[in-house]
């Protein structure tokens, strides 16, 4: 018999799942708060099953020397973009944006147009309840009605978008189009929804420095067209690093780990995957919970 402990610095059982559950945005035709249900579906299941549940602890290597099993699911961190004057008043995290501390301007410069940037855009150009939970609202946003009213289930007027609640400027140093690596089957849902929303996306820029006035930037290797973005605020989504602090400390102390989720790979980083990895990764440490053959999480990319 296995006696499972979960720590970790949180006040509540969440990591980036409770984040998006607070991001209004698509994900496979739902809304992300449909991410809440799975958070309180895991804390029923962490009670049901005796789980110890240390929260607002900080798991180190010395704590963990006692465990027969260490799985690190310690995500990710954000990527430093090293920008001057990044250190400024007016530059914030996603992360601060997502948990509601940060306070945003209304005119607002997104640094970084991967699918975080996406995410953190189209928060802030909402305001108020997400159409995805409001289908009236989604159906006059989208121009789509009664196909019994309309051929085609198309409104007349088109689609019409409530007005932004922020004017958004998003931007990359890729030269590539914003948006290439969102999901193919949802990217263009993402794009579309900017666009009615009026955000302005910029490819190929080099961030000079951030004051007051805004975000400075230029464009190509001779740093031709110095430009300014006028920006209340900054919001900096310049990607994420995989946290392995404590699991390289373990490592050198020659104690085995498991690493799964954010952890262990952060590009393009997926709730599916990381749920795939602990799913099968539980299954192999205790194998009469073995249904079907497995193959070991650490495998999994």
């Amino acid at each position: 018999e296995k006696h499972l402990t979960l720590a970790g610095p949180f006040p509540l059982i969440q990591g980036g799942i409770a984040i998006i559950g607070r991001n209004p945005v698509f994900l496979n035709k739902k809304g992300k708060e449909e991410f809440w249900g799975l958070v309180d579906w895991y804390r029923t299941m962490l009670v049901t099953h005796g789980v110890t549940v240390q929260l607002e602890t900080e798991a180190t290597a010395d704590a963990l020397s006692g465990f027969d099993e260490v799985i690190i699911a310690t995500g990710v961190v954000p990527r430093d973009p090293q920008i001057p004057g990044q250190d400024g008043s007016n530059v914030v995290s996603y992360i601060d944006v997502l948990n509601g501390t940060a306070k945003v301007g209304h005119r607002v410069a997104v640094i970084g147009a991967g699918g975080i940037g996406f995410d953190v855009s189209e928060h802030l150009v909402h305001d108020g309840e997400s159409s995805t939970l409001n289908l009236p609202e989604w159906m006059r946003e989208w121009g789509v009605t009664d196909p019994g009213e309309h051929r085609s289930g198309l409104a007349p007027e088109g689609p019409q978008p409530p007005a932004p609640a922020r004017q958004i400027t998003m931007l990359q140093r890729k030269t590539s189009k914003p948006g290439k690596g969102l999901g193919k089957t949802t990217g263009w849902i993402h794009r579309a929804s900017l666009t009615m929303r009026n955000v302005q996306m910029i490819a190929g820029v080099n961030y000079e420095k951030i004051d007051d006035s805004g975000l400075h930037i230029s464009f190509g290797e001779a740093r031709e067209k110095p430009t300014l973005i006028e920006a209340d605020t900054i919001v900096l989504c310049a990607g994420q690093l995989s946290d392995r602090s404590l699991a390289d400390t373990l490592e050198a102390r020659g104690v085995t780990c498991h690493v799964i989720g954010g952890a262990d790979v952060a590009a393009e980083l997926d709730a599916n995957r990381a749920i795939n990895q602990g799913t099968r990764l539980a299954a192999a440490l205790c194998p009469p919970l073995l249904r079907v053959p497995l193959t070991p999480a650490r495998a999994i990319r």
